[in-house]
């Protein structure tokens, strides 16, 4: 039976994309909602896709397309040879699992205190603001209240295996 947390009060996020009028003038996107769907995941926690390209750099001609289709489609973490916007809450005492993506991630606070935990044992204590660039280490997060929800907002690069010793470390996503 799946743990029951109490309700998510934190503020759903709005997304704002921009985009140009046909004479080059900046307006803001009308196709795409700005309500940023939920996606539950096992863990209980709740993944917002805020946005999502295909390849590196941008194409800004067709990158709208692509994000709509990861809409329907959506990525496991990364997209080959492109970049990934979400948000994820933790639900109060929720831990992922420990898991190695094969990208570069930038990891920012936004609400509540979060522990990152290496498979080396070594903890640090994230709180909001704070900021943590995963390198492709295995890792895991948890949010450290009982009672309140965490909210990190991730931006995952695509990057090369890393390697240590003449040893590639795979991806492992925990599971």
């Amino acid at each position: 039976m799946a743990e029951q947390h109490p309700p998510n009060n934190l503020r759903h996020t709005s997304r704002f994309i921009t985009d140009h009028t046909t004479t080059g003038l900046a307006i803001f996107h009308k196709n795409i909602s700005e309500t940023v769907p939920a996606q539950a995941i096992p863990t209980g926690d709740t993944l917002y896709l805020g946005y999502a390209t295909n390849q590196f750099p941008t194409d800004l001609n067709n990158d709208l397309a692509t994000y709509q289709h990861v809409l329907t489609s959506p990525p496991a973490f990364t997209i080959p040879g492109g970049t990934v916007l979400c948000l994820i809450d933790l639900a109060p005492a929720s831990t992922s699992p420990l898991h190695r993506t094969l990208s570069l991630d930038y990891a920012v606070v936004i609400e509540g205190t979060v522990e990152l935990k290496l498979d080396s044992n070594e903890v640090r204590t994230l709180q909001r603001g704070d900021i943590a660039i995963q390198r492709g280490t295995k890792h895991l997060w948890r949010n450290t209240s009982t009672t309140e929800w965490a909210r990190v907002l991730f931006m995952l690069q695509e990057s090369k295996p890393v390697e240590i010793a003449g040893r590639t470390l795979k991806e492992d996503l925990g599971v």
